[in-house]
């Protein structure tokens, strides 16, 4: 799986400034809150991707807030970790104080500001030589990436501080395919017992 597939609701930024919202699990109505919010609707590679065009932090803002105002009526596990989408009218965007980059199943960071890297620190992420870039705390799966870099963003957000999350994906055409689910014709062994985890 990749870190798109674990909460109900994914939404994030491509390389090349597309908006896009992936949905994990059936939520009523989702595809018409999008549409009318002005996300396209695409096929690929097993999934259905909601995507905003480039085009300016405000609007892409605006639509995403609709969307994601009518699908938290439906689920809460949801994880927004767009840049397209970051603008406010009382701060316009700027040159993010904190960087995180996904690749290779791990996130490099690198944090301008004193504030940036004390919270950072904060949250486990260890500093490297340079004193500017950072690592995740050790031993984390891609779901544990997932949860530090938006406990991090979602802190930092609130001490109105500039985050930028560069997921690895140039454009929509390199989103990850959709996982494989497994067979219904394939019986559960009886002494297996069913468990749900959500990720919060």
């Amino acid at each position: 799986m990749s870190l798109l597939d674990f909460p109900d609701v994914f939404i994030g930024s491509t390389d090349d400034g597309h908006t896009f919202i992936v949905i994990n699990r059936r939520i009523r109505d989702a595809d018409r809150l999008l549409t009318e919010a002005g996300f396209l609707t695409r096929e690929h590679l097993g999934r259905t991707l909601y995507l905003l065009p480039p085009g300016t932090a405000q609007d892409a803002h605006e639509r995403a807030g609709i969307a994601m105002y009518g699908l938290l009526a439906h689920t809460h596990d949801l994880v927004d970790l767009c840049w397209t989408t970051r603008w406010s009218p009382d701060s316009p965007v700027a040159d993010p104080e904190m960087r995180f980059h996904f690749s290779a199943g791990t996130v490099a960071v690198t944090a301008r500001t004193a504030a940036a890297r004390s919270l950072l620190e904060q949250h486990g992420f260890t500093p490297v030589a340079n004193g500017s870039s950072y690592r995740p705390p050790d031993g984390l799966d891609e779901r544990g990436l997932l949860g530090a870099v938006t406990a991090a963003e979602t802190h930092a957000y609130t001490h109105g501080l500039g985050v930028r999350v560069d997921l690895g994906i140039p454009t929509p055409a390199d989103i990850p395919p959709a996982p494989r689910r497994p067979s219904a014709a394939r019986p559960r062994t009886p002494t297996t017992p069913s468990t749900c985890r959500r990720t919060r």
